[in-house]
């Protein structure tokens, strides 16, 4: 039997399995020996020819929409950025990336239209590979669709899980340290719903007999897997529900209560696009700081940064060479306990800190 058989016939066995404590052990084997044969599957596929997107990433953040064809992506960059993506009444008008940027806020954010995903993407049909290789590298994940089609959102989600892309979810909390000897050692934090047993099934499919585990959260067998392979992005996204101005405005409130979190919107009517703005704004978590050079007031103009960025982030972006050179630097704001703290390369910036970097 083929890989592509047993990765169909796997999948069959899994559907028919229901989950419950007795047949955890075997779900769990599934599943890792499922994940194992694709990610050898995809590795095939890496030794072909096939082209990769390459997006060059600009400003301060890129996000990128991602949607099956025809629900209004490229009308969106172009309002939001003033870019020139082609638009069409017929699917596949957008053929290759094509950028725009938004200034917000002081940020300036790269948006980023690529060709629409279809159904089987992740396995490569309609260009999908190619169409993720750019999505895995960038900040935001914009889902989109219309009011026509909401059932697409699910399609995409799922064909960004099979290509490893989890959004709005954050790395998992685990650590697998392999030594020589010893046995499989679990120790966790938190309690944990599976067993020890299901873990080691799983760690022993991807033949790792000797490990310390160190679990600090309660994991499912999905992410324990993910841990394992290390090869997953963890991107934020955002639903985008786009031509709501051609329908009624109950079924637009019908939606609401469907996907609470989406933002709804008519790209060609102008309609609630500040409102898309300020969530991608949001969702980036960019911090501003002010610079303040030695004896001198602060700049004016922020310098934007994302949330968790350092001082060593502060020099690379005000100069290549500014790293080595660096002496200290005194920082005013919330992330100091007293106004003017010297700190070194490793201080971690907030919002609004006013630094002087003396190099």
């Amino acid at each position: 039997m083929g890989v592509e058989e047993q990765i169909k016939a796997l999948e069959e066995e899994l559907r028919r399995t229901p989950y419950n404590k007795a047949t955890e052990h075997h779900i769990g084997r599934l599943k890792a020996k499922l994940a194992r044969l694709k990610e050898k599957v995809e590795k095939e596929h890496k030794k072909g020819s096939y082209q990769q997107f390459s997006i060059k990433k600009e400003g301060d953040a890129t996000a990128v929409l991602v949607g099956a064809p025809s629900v209004g992506k490229s009308t969106i960059l172009n309002k939001l950025t003033g870019a020139k993506s082609e638009v069409a009444d017929y699917s596949f008008t957008t053929l290759k990336p094509v950028p725009g940027m938004l200034e917000y806020k002081g940020a300036k954010i790269q948006i980023v239209d690529v060709p629409g995903i279809v159904e089987g993407a992740a396995r490569g049909r309609g260009r999908g590979k190619e169409v993720i290789s750019a999505i895995r590298s960038t900040d935001l994940i914009l889902i989109v669709s219309d009011v026509f089609n909401v059932y697409q959102i699910d399609l995409v989600k799922k064909e960004l899980y099979e290509a490893g892309i989890r959004i709005n979810q954050k790395k998992p909390e685990i650590v697998v340290k392999r030594k020589v000897r010893g046995g499989i050692n679990i120790t966790h934090t938190t309690p944990i719903s599976i067993s020890k047993e299901t873990i080691t099934e799983v760690l022993r499919e991807y033949r790792i007999h000797n490990a310390d585990v160190i679990l600090r959260e309660d994991i499912t067998i999905d992410r324990l897997i993910d841990a394992i392979q290390g090869n997953r992005v963890y991107i934020p996204a955002i639903e985008v529900i786009n031509k709501i101005d051609l329908v009624d405005e109950s079924y637009v409130e019908e939606l609401r209560k469907q996907f609470s979190g989406a933002v709804f919107i008519s790209a060609e009517k102008n309609i609630n696009l500040e409102e898309l703005k300020e969530k991608i704004y949001e969702r980036l978590e960019f911090v501003r700081i002010y610079l303040k050079p030695p004896g001198r007031k602060p700049e004016s103009e922020p310098m934007v940064l994302r949330k968790g960025a350092t001082v060593k982030d502060v020099c690379k972006k005000l100069h290549r060479d500014m790293v080595q050179k660096f002496r200290y630097a005194k920082v005013w704001g919330n992330s100091v306990r007293f106004p003017g703290q010297r700190v070194g390369l490793d201080h971690r910036v907030e919002d609004g800190d006013v630094v002087t970097i003396y190099s």
